[in-house]
């Protein structure tokens, strides 16, 4: 034995298996001449290492600095050990430690290795739609227990062949312990099935896939997280005949291009821009369209943007490789939009897809590998040089957020709409990938199994469940039979409180003083009336927060029917701005006679209206103002289509705004508006002045109120800050005035953030002894 030899144990948390992370260490301390041992526990990996002490500080600096691409190391422990003389360094069996459990790591798409091996004909698996290694491939997908080995995962059914074991087991190889490692000899395998015929075989799947397509079909693919629905997106009988299968009938779709140089021959990219198309998680990024781009008009009706994502498996590449033997044209862009009927969840079985997709597809491109954790396709936006996420959930989900100190297991359900959930354990928070709304019974069904999935995959017993303060949300109804029938306590958050913590939460500046301004289409206030152009001040006690600001009020006629009509809240809006000759404007037309009286009652008599602040909503009456939009087929149409059009303009028409004691007072705004369409000024130019105006009195006002308050940070959230436009004004404007500005970097704006808030506000008062018995959150 050296007597100078020293031993010590190190613990490392994080994402650090599934990602090449063991024979990483393996490699560095046989490089350093380090003796000892490696392996993975419930917590992350376990090693312990022997040498002299130099080597030993060297092998921990470089644990940290050249960990594989996709780790994520949350923190290493070390402790000193009596040496053992050991000289050689090995890699052990995976073992149970009690009470801890590792992070999962996200799918990430197929990396530059595999895909040369991919296309390499003298490959061995050359073609194979599965190739993948310790740096690429399914993860989170195909998770069904923890640690993550084979075992646990759906790869277990597949028996490794002869060469791929070989692979698997030597040190020296990139597949050394890759969990879903296979080949064409062990599988999976893919398949096609077109009513009652099924075709086998790689190149014949691949070749009536590419001629269905190149006919103009239908075909639903199985992916990584589930199906998407998929048609060529340059054939425009083919992108309507979707919509039509699909009842979607404006919601753009999403576009998948088979490599960058695609993207940008029909959209104009920024460098961030592809950096966010090529990065491991491949999102879907929204870009803007070049014009006479290539691309069906239905594809993205009414819009200046496509969202456009590469392929992220080796099935997806092979889409768009030719086939050889076969002559079938090779598609250019793809339609790939989910695979389900808008507003129910994602399919992901085989036998569930054919049931439920069989209206749409005419034809079913499959596979033999159970998906165990269904994910929606990310969505992101690139705003001033940095990512905006738009739905969180392939390739990031479920990576936690750390909440900065350990706290009971929290259930949080999140909202009504994009909804996400959040689980946390330990000092982490971990959010669900998308799951969308809770509209149908079938949605319902798929959050109470992701939840029960989840709980199972972490192994913890919800000490407290979190829902929106919103009485009638089914998140809340199934938080209070979860609660009741678990014996659980339950708490409630106010909305647009959990939005601003969120993004605290976030940012790990939970316990700083901020003013949150919290723009969205509809939150159940504090004074039951719907709120959502608030701007609230939440203290160093992130449980307290004040509503210091808010838009002015107006009536909501008909409440969510005034939602999918734009013309009905403009009616409103224009009745509480006192402007009453309105007879020629044309959101006034956009509505029949019938339809006219009925508003003009309900706003007469305050039968079947609701007051409400949203922002969201004026966005809305803006639009039909313009004639934008009186009537919309998705959330948010009217104002994402006011947002394209304010962008063309080229000089934004000059509007009055103004404050009114702590109330931003819309009323001037709207005068001008209505003044400008009458003179014709340009409908683009009319709704840029109205971004600019909105922005400046939601500036000054914020300014007043944070200096009041003594509070130099000033936080935007909520979904109306999807819109990039007001975003950058806003942040502009903000720290031109020496403000710091937080702005959604890891979770959505819109309500798919809503969990993680909730979340955070339980688990400070997990931190706190006085606990507040009437609701989580102490909006007021």
């Amino acid at each position: 034995m050296n007597p100078v030899a020293e031993r010590r144990r190190l613990v490392v948390r994080g994402v650090v298996q599934g990602v090449g992370f063991r024979p990483f260490v393996a490699g560095l301390a046989r490089e350093l001449r380090l003796g000892g041992y490696c392996g993975n526990d419930d917590s992350g990996v376990f090693l312990e290492v022997e040498g002299a002490a130099a080597d030993l500080d060297e092998f921990t600096r470089r644990l940290r600095g050249d960990a594989p691409p996709l780790a994520v190391l949350v923190d290493v422990t070390a402790v000193p050990r009596m040496p053992l003389g050991e000289d050689d360094f090995r890699i052990v069996e995976s073992h149970h430690a009690d009470g801890a459990r590792t992070l999962i790591p996200p799918d990430v798409a197929t990396c530059a290795d595999c895909l040369r091996e991919l296309n390499d004909p003298a490959d061995r698996r050359y073609r194979h739609p599965f190739v993948n290694c310790t740096h690429c491939g399914p993860r989170y997908t195909v998770i069904t227990d923890l640690p993550y080995d084979r075992p646990a995962t759906t790869m277990a059914r597949f028996p490794m062949c002869p060469s791929c074991a070989h692979e698997y087991t030597d040190p020296t190889d990139r597949r050394y312990h890759a969990q879903p490692i296979c080949c064409p000899d062990c599988g999976p395998r893919i398949f096609a099935v077109r009513g009652d015929r099924r075709v086998d075989g790689d190149a014949e799947v691949l070749a009536t896939v590419q001629a269905a397509l190149a006919a103009g079909d239908i075909v639903a693919v199985k992916g990584l997280g589930g199906f998407h629905l998929v048609c060529d997106a340059t054939n425009p009988a083919a992108v309507n005949r979707l919509r039509e299968r699909k009842h979607r009938p404006d919601k753009p779709f999403a576009v998948m291009a088979p490599d960058v140089a695609a993207v940008a021959a029909v959209c104009r990219t920024s460098a961030a821009e592809r950096a966010a198309l090529t990065a491991p998680a491949r999102p879907i990024v929204l870009l803007r369209s070049r014009p006479g781009a290539a691309v069906a008009d239905a594809v993205a009706p009414g819009l200046d943007e496509l969202g456009v994502m590469l392929p992220y498996t080796p099935l997806h590449h092979l889409l768009f490789a030719p086939v050889p033997g076969h002559e079938n044209p090779v598609p250019r862009l793809l339609v790939a939009t989910s695979g389900n009927l808008s507003g129910e969840p994602l399919c992901f079985r085989n036998d569930d897809a054919v049931a439920r997709l069989g209206g749409m597809a005419d034809l079913f491109l499959m596979h033999d590998r159970d998906i165990a954790v269904p994910c929606e396709d990310s969505v992101v936006a690139v705003a001033d040089g940095v990512e905006l996420p738009l739905r969180r959930s392939r390739g990031f989900a479920p990576m936690p957020v750390l909440l900065g100190g350990a706290a009971p297991v929290v259930l949080a359900v999140g909202g009504e709409v994009k909804n996400t959930f959040c689980l946390t354990r330990q000092d982490y928070a971990f959010c669900s990938a998308h799951l969308g709304d809770m509209g149908t019974v079938e949605s319902r069904r798929a959050f109470e199994a992701s939840v029960a999935q989840l709980i199972a995959l972490h192994r913890v017993t919800p000490e407290v469940v979190v829902a929106d303060a919103h009485p009638g949300y089914a998140t809340r109804e199934w938080a209070e039979r979860y609660c009741e029938d678990h014996d659980v306590e339950l708490r409630t958050v106010q909305h647009h409180h959990a939005h601003v913590a969120s993004l605290l939460a976030e940012h790990h500046r939970l316990g700083t003083p901020v003013l949150g301004i919290a723009f969205d289409g509809t939150g159940y206030g504090c004074d039951r009336t719907v709120w959502g152009g608030e701007l609230l001040l939440v203290g160093a006690d992130p449980r307290d927060a004040r509503r210091a600001g808010h838009l002015r009020s107006f009536p909501l006629p008909g409440g969510d029917v005034a939602v999918r009509t734009p013309a009905r809240v403009a009616l409103a809006v224009l009745r509480e701005a006192g402007i009453e000759e309105i007879e020629d404007l044309p959101c006034v037309r956009a509505l029949g006679a019938a339809e006219r009286a009925v508003v003009d009652s309900q706003l007469a008599s305050g039968v079947g209206c609701v007051r409400t602040t949203s922002a969201g909503r004026l966005f809305d009456a803006v639009a039909s103002v313009l004639g934008v939009r009186h009537r919309i087929s998705y959330e948010a149409q009217a104002a994402i289509e006011l947002e394209v059009l304010a962008r063309t303009a080229t000089d934004a028409a000059p509007m009055h705004s103004s404050l009114s004691g702590n109330e931003l007072d819309w009323a001037g705004t709207l005068a001008c508006l209505v003044a400008g369409v009458r003179l014709g000024i340009p409908a683009a130019d009319l709704a840029a002045g109205f971004h600019r105006a909105l922005a400046s009195a939601t500036v000054r006002l914020a300014a007043r109120i944070a200096d009041a308050a003594e509070v130099r940070t000033i936080g935007l959230t909520g979904g109306v800050f999807q819109n990039r436009l007001l975003l950058d004004m806003m942040r502009t404007m903000l720290q031109d005035r020496g403000f710091e500005v937080l702005t959604h970097r890891r979770v959505p704006p819109n309500d798919g953030g809503l969990s993680l808030g909730q979340a955070a506000l339980a688990a400070a008062f997990a931190h706190s002894r006085a606990m507040d018995p009437a609701g989580t959150g102490r909006a007021r």
